[in-house]
């Protein structure tokens, strides 16, 4: 009996050729209306037509062959260990990611665990990216930024308190919100003061600069740096620490690990009278609040026996009772930094730039 041959399972990949058969134009036209090519004016109706056809068809363009065109990707990369955690961090990268989808590029997160310096720009070089925005995580040096361009990135912004020759830098100087924080409780007479280091994986490079800040306040005694009025203020359920000038004389700062979690802050709180502080700079408002509650479960009043004070400003803080006490941090909009990146793409001769993209500034309210 004669057998049937065996027809294979794999649907043929359509081609730009096919789109062209189908919609009755060049492969040229197929490639311009794609690809978004604005020096060709293309009608509308025949954009319509081409478009039709590949979706009829399941096309998608090739990226590998389109870079190789171009000598790039359309990739805009973003190198991380850890995706920073928080509201407010987590919402400037939503809004970077969106707003580079709307200039038409590709957003891609590069795990970057195990690489360091000048490996992990030759790692992220492989990819040919048309931008890279460093986060921070890894050290790039100048010869890593050469690398880099030299495969074809226009654009290499680094996010940081320093500056790599031959890159844009956009400056986040983690270092001022711990400073805020500390002048603001010293300006209300504490002296005792622990600054709380998440244990969690990736939040040293924010909280490291926040504690170095928060010692260089301490050193200088440098209060009077002017809190913000917020909303809430109030005494809170205790008198606080006293009328101190804040002139830094004897001011004591003790770093304290915490991990996110119930546990861990209910074992900080049981051992807290023992620590001798009289206020807490807590990293940000979730673990203020976590802490928070955990001392008031010891019965240690705040901010009568310790004063809080976090930072972000979350909208839940100011629903808490006392009303938690923070750092306002001022970040750029997303949509601004998309803006940098796409004009330097465009015009990558220009000499590398400098940007402040946050400012920060202490809120007083009811837990300090």
């Amino acid at each position: 009996m004669r057998q049937l041959p065996e027809q294979s399972t794999e649907r043929r990949v359509p081609t730009s050729a096919d789109v062209a058969r189908l919609a009755g134009v060049s492969r040229a036209t197929v490639s311009y209306v794609l690809n978004n090519t604005a020096a060709v004016r293309i009608s509308e109706p025949t954009r319509h037509k081409v478009r039709e056809a590949a979706e009829r068809l399941g096309y998608v363009p090739h990226a590998a062959a389109r870079s190789l065109r171009a000598g790039h990707t359309g990739i805009v990369l973003l190198p991380t260990a850890h995706v920073p955690v928080g509201p407010l961090y987590s919402r400037f990268f939503n809004e970077l990611q969106w707003a580079l989808r709307r200039l038409d590029y590709t957003v891609v997160q590069y795990g970057s665990l195990g690489l360091d310096g000048d490996g992990a720009a030759r790692a992220w070089a492989e990819l040919r990216p048309v931008a890279v925005v460093s986060l921070g995580e890894i050290a790039l040096t100048p010869h890593g930024v050469n690398v880099l361009k030299r495969s074809g990135a226009k654009a290499v912004i680094t996010l940081g308190p320093e500056r790599v020759e031959g890159a844009h830098a956009l400056v986040m100087d983690q270092r001022e919100i711990g400073s805020r924080a500390v002048a603001h409780l010293m300006e209300r007479g504490y002296r005792r003061i622990g600054v709380v280091m998440p244990e969690e994986p990736g939040l040293g490079l924010f909280s490291h600069p926040r504690l170095a800040g928060a010692r260089a306040a301490a050193e200088a005694g440098t209060a009077g740096t002017g809190d913000g009025t917020g909303d809430g203020t109030g005494t809170g359920d205790g008198t606080g620490a006293g009328t101190g000038t804040g002139t830094g004389t004897g001011v004591r700062i003790e770093p304290l690990s915490l991990a996110y979690e119930e546990k861990s802050a209910s074992a900080l709180a049981a051992r807290w009278r023992t620590l001798g502080l009289d206020a807490v700079y807590a990293y940000n408002d979730e673990y203020a609040m976590l802490l928070m509650r955990a001392l008031q479960d010891e019965g240690i009043g705040i901010p009568g026996e310790t004063a809080v004070i976090g930072a972000d400003d979350l909208l839940l803080g100011r629903l808490l009772r006392p009303r938690l006490s923070t750092v306002r941090v001022d970040l750029v909009t997303g949509q601004r930094l998309a803006e940098l990146i796409d004009r330097v793409v465009r015009d990558p001769g220009g000499e590398p730039e400098r940007h402040d993209l946050m400012g920060a500034l202490a809120v007083h309210r009811e837990s300090s």
